[in-house]
């Protein structure tokens, strides 16, 4: 099944979600946002998909939002950007296995929603980094709840606030990666890993998955948070002009 940027297949127990703009570096539209929630919502109720995988094939991730999509956003607007709230809400709510394949750059959203995923491999190649700052704006989708749960406040300070990048092998330091692999191997293993869990009992994986993770209200709650923070951010002289600049660069 194909559509626009976002192609989901489906092997056996496993639906695969792929990001396929590379002509953009995979960046994600509004549109895009409300393809792969609806290839997440959708699995929710089906029992023949036991599992997902996120990818965007070799290469690259994302490079995280489309900026000139957001430009062309009226940032006045209650519903600006309501596409990708409802994909983090699709995340905070999902009670399927999610496994990601990271084979090149994951910028912004495209590192925060690893939190969301139970397994990531990342290529040799790839970087993590959400520079959110450099824009004047703050963290979304639930990460400053949790990146620092999962990697420590300090990285995640290093991360969030100060817009470092990490590499794969720090990401793997951090454990928000639980494999390095060559590049082009990530959607390889990816599958792999998808088999296994798909052989393990499906009600106990649920229930075990759930037991570990933080309850979709706490994340729903602290999405909302930040979404609101992220709207007064977006409007705030800092961001403005930053762009600014950065749509002033895209004209040279």
């Amino acid at each position: 099944m194909a559509s626009g940027n976002i192609v989901v297949t489906e092997d056996r127990a496993t639906r695969v979600i792929t990001l396929r703009r590379l002509s953009k570096k995979n960046a994600i539209t509004q549109d895009m946002y409300r393809d792969m929630s609806h290839a997440i919502d959708t699995a929710q109720n089906n029992p023949d998909i036991r599992c997902m995988i996120v990818t965007g094939g070799s290469g690259v991730f994302t490079a995280g939002d489309d900026i000139d999509d957001v430009l062309k956003a009226d940032t006045s607007s209650p519903e600006m950007l309501s596409n990708g709230a409802k994909f983090l809400y699709s995340l905070a709510l999902n009670a399927k296995p999610i496994i990601a394949a990271v084979d090149g750059v994951s910028i912004g959203i495209g590192t925060t929603l690893l939190f969301h995923c139970d397994y990531v491999l990342a290529s040799t190649a790839a970087t993590f980094s959400a520079p959110y700052i450099h824009l004047g704006l703050v963290p979304v989708g639930a990460s400053s709840l949790l990146m620092p749960s999962t990697m420590g406040y300090q990285r995640a300070f290093a991360m969030m606030v100060m817009g470092r990048a990490f590499t794969a092998e720090e990401a793997h330091a951090a454990g928000f990666v639980n494999a390095v692999v060559s590049p082009g191997h990530t959607e390889i293993e990816a599958r792999k890993v998808a088999r296994e869990i798909c052989r393990l009992p499906a009600e106990a994986v649920a229930i075990s998955r759930k037991l570990l993770r933080t309850p979709p209200e706490e994340l729903t709650r602290r999405i909302d948070q930040e979404g609101h923070l992220f709207g007064e951010r977006i409007r705030s002289n800092e961001a403005v002009a930053a762009f600014n600049a950065f749509a002033a660069r895209n004209k040279r």
